[in-house]
């Protein structure tokens, strides 16, 4: 789960407000292919539920807050994203949930990789078997 790491943005922002600029190769670990972000979920809704095989994510909540778990399937780790200056990054094939959505909750996903539907491991039983671990 050492592959898991949460990646600290520097706040470049003065007396106007607050700026955060996150580039490619550069702040994260990746060349961005899609960004996309999730809102309106409430604090009962679990998304995610997914493991990938090509692509990696960088997670930031950069308004309201909340969870991410992530496993392997042998070790887990689960992080509170209530910063918007930081972020987790989440390495191929690892299990992830987000979850425990504050009302005002924006979370930016940014990856490596164009949608392909086919690359996701959807099923957790099915995932724990691609990785070698038995129940």
């Amino acid at each position: 789960m050492e592959l898991c790491r949460l990646l600290d943005f520097k706040d470049l922002g003065d007396e106007r407000g607050k700026l955060v600029v996150i580039e490619g190769n550069q702040d994260i670990p990746f060349e961005i292919k899609r960004v996309f972000y999730i809102y309106g979920s409430d604090s009962q809704v679990v998304r995610g539920q997914h493991a990938n095989k090509e692509s990696e994510f960088v997670l930031i909540n950069v308004a309201g807050k909340s969870k991410v778990r992530v496993t392997d399937g042998v070790g887990e780790h689960i992080v509170e994203l209530n910063r918007p200056m930081q972020g987790i990054y989440i390495p191929k094939m690892i299990w992830k949930d987000m979850y425990d959505f504050s009302e005002d909750s924006v979370l930016l996903v940014i990856t490596n990789t164009h949608y392909d539907g086919k690359e996701y491991i959807r099923d957790y039983d099915e995932y724990l078997k691609v990785m070698g671990v038995k129940k």
